[in-house]
């Protein structure tokens, strides 16, 4: 089958840089998704993208959907012709949509009864009647949040639409698209070339751009460029670049013809932090910071310019210009800010609401201190600096410098606290309160730091949830997704021995004191019904346990398996107060689990289950050996007595594994049982006493994981 390249190239007004590569992905996947539903064979689709385009180039496009084989069963014969065998409207009417004559079509005979059958084929449809569809259907799908019209036109896209390239080969597609027809005339940058270009096949595209419209259409390539004029430029005042993934990403989206730059700035402003500078820098004004050989920031940067300049000198100082007062503005805030302590700002916390019935933030640090008390003392950590670091924690909310830099939240605060004269840890920890920030940040590193984005984290869980405000499927405004996973890498990944239960209740009190005296407060309002204190600590519990699960079923075992569904559900089924606990508890079911014998004896788990609970007793005493009339039942009863104290040893300082591994060797004895012993002995004190004994097998499995919820 002939096939040839296609092209399809949208031509706008500047799109958003911070979408453009998702975008132009999405454009790309759409047309490719549209073609296969089609059934058109292709090869390579490929997305580019620059400020002021998408476009998707399509290889070797087959020129035709291949012929379609049709089959359709139609109405019974019986339904078909009447008694003197003349033809009924049901059968006419299968003739027809078929495009037969009705003495064309076969018939077939299925164990209902005999039907009409046709079988045939349909012609591929050519690709050039296709494609406008696809292509609408893509650009339909991409993800804009809001549309826009524009002149007198009812189309809309995220920005007004220019011109249209729609080439199949050598040929234009006719079809017109978002109000504009199709043609094979492109446009280069918006200075350098904004006259038309002839494109005269889809393969000469982007070579066309580039050497006759300063443009350079492939993302990949266009990125590269940027990357390694960076690079050199930042070489040339003999320093290296700062360049971050995401700003790389946004710059090669903001730029068709790259051109980088070296600038400077004022050596005073190195005396910022140099989180300032690089916010100021690298997030507000898009440019790379640069470093020297010992990693220190040097007074200068990297601007990527839009144009070829005839005199770069200007672009130079142009971008200076700019970034100039930025900086200024920065050093004022920062000299402004140091004219009052942290602590001097925590009474004005009290004017700042953190949530309307959970009081202000001066409430919640007021609560959150105690609490990150509590954690420091169990996890060895300075509980009076915790309490410090907690009381102040929310102070550099109220500073200029972060109220013009919301990202520097935290880390101002341990730069601030520092020069405050604040302990280390305490300094340190504001800064380590909201960390981890993503996934795969970095936890805290100190005691203090740990115990305060635990306890920061605990109290906005809680509380959120004691209001009766839970995150639903789509809306979580306090992020209570990422502050209880936070949670939980923090406990396991630092083996902090703590009882989630016990610090959820310790949370809920405090928090519930201020609900109720803030309630009690507003005598203008009707009290709000809430969910009872049991009701939150078990919801907290399950919330938290479901961000567990996935952060389980995202992880390998130790020996390179899969955790599993019901491997956590097993678990979860004992409701472990301790993550860490939790932790313990699920690696050594795994190891388990991978034993030779652990199928077995997890099927018999469930088969023991089975057997006590049809018993309809609820307690089965001890087992007394003297009624052990069956040598298999007296081989598992010894057994388990030999195994029992060592296995409760294990048990009681938390080694599952290895009591789960001497459980295993049951396996023969139990199998053995099942094999000779008739449980339900018709004699009552023999039946009596086999079910003590299996419950006692079970309980001592049960211990780790409820066996019964594995499959098998």
């Amino acid at each position: 089958m002939s096939t040839r390249d296609f092209l399809v190239e949208v031509g706008t007004e500047e799109l958003p840089p911070k979408s453009l590569l998702d975008l132009a992905e999405a454009f790309r996947a759409g047309i490719a998704q549209g073609l296969d539903a089609a059934s058109i064979k292709h090869g390579e689709v490929k997305a580019y993208a620059t400020p002021r385009r998408l476009a998707v180039i399509v290889r070797r496009l087959a020129e035709s959907q291949p012929d379609q084989e049709i089959k359709r069963r139609g109405p019974p014969v019986s339904a078909a012709f009447d008694s003197a065998g003349n033809p009924t409207r049901a059968g006419q009417a299968f003739a027809d949509s078929c495009g037969v004559a009705l003495a064309d079509l076969g018939r077939v005979q299925e164990a209902k009864g005999e039907f009409l059958f046709h079988s045939g084929t349909k012609p591929g449809a050519a690709t050039t009647m296709l494609l406008p569809g696809i292509v609408q259907q893509s650009l339909d799908a991409l993800p804009v949040a809001r549309r826009m019209r524009w002149g007198a036109g009812e189309a809309q896209f995220v920005r007004p639409v220019h011109w249209l390239v729609m080439l199949f080969g050598n040929e234009v597609v006719p079809c017109t698209l978002l109000g504009i027809t199709a043609g094979n005339v492109t446009r280069g940058h918006r200075f350098h070339a904004p006259g038309g270009i002839k494109v005269s096949s889809p393969g000469s595209w982007a070579k066309r751009l580039l050497d006759k419209g300063f443009v350079v259409a492939d993302i990949d390539v266009r990125r590269e460029r940027i990357r390694a004029g960076v690079i050199a430029a930042a070489q040339s005042v003999g320093g290296e670049a700062v360049i971050s993934d995401a700003l790389l990403d946004e710059v090669t989206a903001l730029v068709e013809w790259p051109a980088p730059v070296a600038g400077r700035i004022e050596e005073r402003f190195l005396d910022l932090p140099p989180e300032v500078l690089i916010s100021t820098i690298q997030d507000h004004q898009r440019y790379f910071p640069v470093r020297d050989a010992a990693g220190r920031l040097m007074p200068n940067f990297i601007a990527v310019a839009n144009i070829q300049s005839r005199d770069p000198e200007q672009v130079r100082i142009g971008n200076e210009r700019v970034v100039r007062p930025r900086l200024a503005d920065s050093a004022f805030f920062f000299a402004t800010d140091r004219q009052q302590t942290l602590a001097a700002r925590r009474e004005t916390l009290r004017s700042v609401t953190f949530q309307a019935q959970l009081g202000s933030l001066y409430d919640k640090t007021a609560r959150v201190a105690p609490l990150a008390a509590s954690i420091a003392a169990q996890i060895g950590a300075d509980a009076g600096e915790a309490t410090r670091a907690a009381q102040i924690s929310k102070c550099d909310l109220l500073t200029n410098m972060v109220g013009e830099f919301p990202e520097l939240q935290g880390l101002m605060g341990s730069y601030y606290a520092r020069l405050d004269g604040e302990a280390a840890d305490v300094a340190t920890a504001m800064e380590e309160q909201y960390r981890p920030r993503f996934a795969g940040d970095a936890l805290p590193a100190t005691g203090v730091g740990l115990a305060l984005a635990l306890a920061d984290k605990l109290d906005t869980l809680v509380g959120i949830f004691a209001i009766g405000q839970k995150p639903s499927g789509t809306r979580d405004p306090f992020a209570l997704r990422r502050a209880a996973l936070g949670m939980l890498r923090i406990i396991i990944e630092n083996r902090l021995e703590l009882d989630l239960t016990a610090l959820v209740a310790t949370a809920l009190r405090g928090v519930q004191a201020d609900i109720e005296r803030i309630a009690a407060a507003a005598t203008d309002k009707k009290p709000a019904v809430l969910p009872a204190a049991a009701q939150v600590a078990g919801d907290v519990y399950d919330y938290v346990m479901e961000r567990l699960r996935a952060y389980y079923l995202e992880r390998p075992t130790t020996d390179g398996g899969a955790f599993t569904t019901e491997m956590f559900d097993a678990v979860l089924a004992k409701r472990p107060g301790s993550p860490l606990d939790f932790d313990s508890r699920l690696k050594a079911l795994a190891a388990f689990l991978s034993l030779p014998d652990a199928a077995s004896l997890a099927s018999a788990n469930k088969r023991i289950a089975n057997i006590l609970r049809k018993s309809g007793l609820e307690s089965f005493g001890a087992v007394d050996p003297a009624r052990l009339t069956h040598v298999a039942e007296q081989r598992l009863h010894d057994e388990v007595e030999a195994l029992r104290g060592g296995v409760e040893v294990e048990l009681g300082q938390r080694r599952y594994e290895g009591a789960l591994r001497r459980l295993a060797s049951l396996r023969p004895a139990v199998d053995g049982f099942f094999d000779g012993v008739m449980v339900m002995d018709e004699d009552p004190d023999i039946r009596a006493n086999r079910l003590a004994l299996l419950a006692g097998v079970q309980a001592l499995f049960l211990h780790t994981a409820d066996l019964t919820r594995l499959p098998g």
